[in-house]
């Protein structure tokens, strides 16, 4: 699979983001920035990243493959469901077959189509998990179409102010759509503003490593009761540091690893040679 530094980087920051929400959603308390802010910004990018991948990893291999891989995903889901009931990754797994494999066969533009449809229908049906077919759809179209980088402030800039006056009308109103609606916007806002900055490696690291990153992060929310932000800080810390340490003697995160290799049925090699 072709690596593009700046989504993995992308998806590093989506996993930090999912940490934080994810962490003060499980601590029962009121965090007004977290949930005007962070909530139900992060998952969207996420899902529309994985949408992204399905299209790099399909030019390398074979629809099968494609499946293998993500019915050993929806197994990860399953084993993680036993702890941390609120997982996505039986979701990402179940719709990636039904969703993303048939559409393989359709124009990017068909595909786009079809993501802002099921995202349509997801938001009147109140959002939530719903949405998340749909930007699997919209992920797959964005790569399949390449829109050009000179677009990304526009969007960013739109967004961001698109974001920012339904954030208001959902604070003044409390409607559920208002703040669907400012969720899906500010996750746009904020991914277009992402790809705007310099590169930041550890981030970058972080996303190469998002499946073991997610998965060890669910298991300290489930593990550890304390303050929102000290929790998700030390463990995203921690996470940044070994991330770097690994992928410096290791070309693929360690659940990355076993991943790859129950998709390809063999010992997939992992360890850097000197030479790297």
């Amino acid at each position: 699979m072709t690596r593009i530094r700046r989504l993995d980087a992308l998806r590093g920051f989506a996993v930090c983001g999912i940490m934080v929400v994810n962490t003060w959603q499980h601590s029962g308390t009121q965090e007004r920035l977290i949930e005007g802010f962070l909530q139900g910004r992060f998952y969207p990018i996420f899902s529309a990243l994985f949408g992204v991948s399905f299209v790099l990893i399909l030019r390398g291999s074979s629809r099968w493959m494609l499946l293998r891989r993500l019915l050993w995903l929806f197994c990860f889901g399953v084993i993680q469901h036993t702890f941390y009931p609120g997982e996505v990754l039986t979701d990402y797994a179940f719709w990636g077959a039904l969703a993303l494999l048939p559409a393989s066969f359709l124009p990017g533009l068909a595909v786009l189509a079809l993501g802002v449809a099921a995202v349509g229908v997801a938001i009147w049906q109140g959002g939530g998990a719903a949405l998340i077919p749909g930007l699997l759809l919209v992920g797959m179209a964005i790569m399949e179409l390449r829109p050009p980088g000179r677009l990304l402030p526009y969007a960013f800039v739109s967004s961001a102010l698109l974001s920012g006056c339904l954030v208001w009308g959902w604070l003044s109103t409390g409607s559920w759509l208002l703040f669907t609606l400012s969720a899906l916007s500010g996750a746009a806002a904020y991914a277009t503003g992402f790809l705007l900055l310099p590169p930041f490696p550890p981030l970058e690291r972080m996303g190469r490593m998002a499946l073991t990153n997610y998965l060890s992060g669910t298991v300290v929310i489930a593990l550890t009761h304390g303050p929102v932000w000290t929790v998700a800080g030390l463990t995203l810390a921690v996470q940044a540091a070994v991330s770097w340490w690994w992928l410096s003697a290791f070309r693929y995160g360690p659940l990355e690893w076993v991943w790859r290799c129950l998709t390809r049925l063999e010992r997939v090699p992992n360890r850097r040679i000197l030479q790297e």
